[in-house]
This record gives structure tokens, sequence and C-alpha cells, in this order.
């Protein structure tokens, strides 16, 4: 399943599935703050990517700048994925929508959209940042992302952005939030 909308010169799709099958120039990780892989798609991509040789990357990150705050962005390779990037990031925890949550998921988006421009990606995959194990609620973090992806397709920061969401009940979501963006 899969929807797509234009967004000034690019294209926005939203589509159910496997992030670490696409073949994009860049996935995006939900990541934690210290990338040692875990849970959910973060697991699935350091497994998908070859864990040794991601976690290795990732410790190095570490080691140079001190753990990754939320909002924040980091690239890698992607070793084995068909996609030869990574782009981690790290989502806010939800905590009720009063430790500026919104502004800090949007910062997660915003910020793999300008590092994906500074690394000429064209083309990259996000999860649903933050809805796993954070807890963000699922409409309010597809509003936040769907309207910073459009506005990062608008100035063409990249040329395509796919949303990647499990399950078809989070396909439907997105997809109705994305038809009253767009």
């Amino acid at each position: 399943m899969q929807n797509t909308w234009s967004a000034g010169p690019g294209r926005l799709s939203v589509r159910e599935g496997d992030i670490t099958r696409l073949t994009v120039d860049a996935i995006v990780n939900a990541a934690n703050s210290e990338l040692a892989g875990g849970g959910g798609v973060d697991g699935a991509i350091h497994r998908a990517s070859g864990i040794r040789r991601l976690q290795t990357a990732c410790r190095e990150i570490i080691r140079e700048r001190g753990s990754l705050p939320p909002g924040e962005a980091v690239i890698t390779p992607g070793f084995d994925l068909p996609a030869p990037h990574i782009i981690h990031t790290v989502g806010p925890i939800w905590r009720g929508g009063v430790n500026n949550e919104p502004g800090l998921l949007r910062n997660a988006y915003r910020n793999c959209l300008r590092l994906a421009h500074q690394h000429d990606i064209r083309t990259m995959a996000f999860p649903a940042i933050s809805c796993g194990v954070y807890g963000y609620p699922v409409e309010d973090a597809a509003r936040i992302a769907l309207k910073t992806l459009k506005e990062g397709l608008e100035t063409e920061l990249v040329n395509e952005a796919v949303m990647v969401l499990h399950g078809e009940t989070a396909f439907r979501i997105w997809s109705r939030v994305a038809e009253d963006i767009l």
C-alpha cells in the first residue's frame, strides 16, 4: 500500500512496509541518544545493515561528540542495506507535550532533511519517529512530520521523501493526515 502526493517540485509518499528494504539514497533511523541499537525500527536497521560495522560507526560518533540529543541527526554508511546512507535521529519521549516535544520532533525531521541536503541525498525514507516506545500520539506526530517534510520538499532539500509505516492502521492515519496537509 502506498499513496503519493506532489510537494513543490518533489514527491511525498506514505507506505506500509519494511524500511530496511527500500532502495533510496538514505533511510532514517529513529535512534536512541547513544546510537546503541535497540528494538523496533532501530534494531531492524542495525540487524539489516550489519550490526558490527554499524555499531562501530555509531560508537565512533558518540566517542567524538557525546550522546545525541533529541532533535539532532548524524549520518553513517548504510553498509549492507540497499540505501547507501543511514541518518540517525533521536525523537522526543512523549511526556504530555509540556517539554517542547513538538519542537523537538519537528527538529528531528528538519535536521535529517538538512543533513541529507548537505550530503547530496535526494531520496530518503523515514519511520514514524517517536511513535513506538517513545509514545508520541500518532496523529499529532504525523501532522508535524508531514508538514516538515512538505516544507523540505518545497525548498528542495530533497526530491523525494517516503514515510514507511508499520501496519495498516498507521498507514491509514498517516494517509488521512497527508490528505489534509497536501
